[in-house]
């Protein structure tokens, strides 16, 4: 399965400028999924996140992770139509790139533990081959 921008805004509520998944270019539910985030010079944690030698800041990556994973976790748990509320609750990362405007993170999420209301995923986010950053990542869900 692929889903376009317009197709991920109706399952998690981010909007620009804190949207951080582009496309998804496959999801296999229970398995895994595999989404984009272009990273572009005109985003505005660039203004001040180095003005002379922009970086793309590594709390915005775990977030676009945490993005992928709340779709994945919505298609595992075939939660279509319903709306939810995503809290964070523990994430270990670590991070091996820098990752700068031009740049495309090709994010993999892979189950650690799936539950009813919750969730522990393995996740990773790569730039071409080289790996920029992995985390796992704890969350929970809420129905609104």
């Amino acid at each position: 399965m692929q889903l376009n921008i317009q197709e991920i805004q109706k399952i998690i509520p981010h909007r620009f400028p804190f949207l951080m998944i582009d496309r998804v270019i496959e999801c296999t539910p229970n398995e895994k999924l595999v989404a984009i985030k272009n990273v572009s010079v005109n985003e505005a944690q660039f203004q001040g996140h180095f003005p002379d030698e922009k970086v793309m800041p590594g709390v915005l990556m775990v977030e676009a992770l945490a993005q992928a994973g709340c779709i994945y976790f919505y298609y595992s748990k075939n939660m279509e139509g319903k709306k939810l509320i995503y809290y964070l609750a523990k994430v270990s990362a670590k991070f091996h790139k820098v990752v700068v405007p031009g740049d495309q993170l090709r994010i993999e999420i892979k189950t650690i533990k799936l539950m009813a209301k919750l969730g522990f995923l393995d996740c990773k986010a790569f730039v071409g081959e080289d790996l920029a950053v992995e985390a796992e990542i704890g969350f929970g869900v809420k129905e609104v």
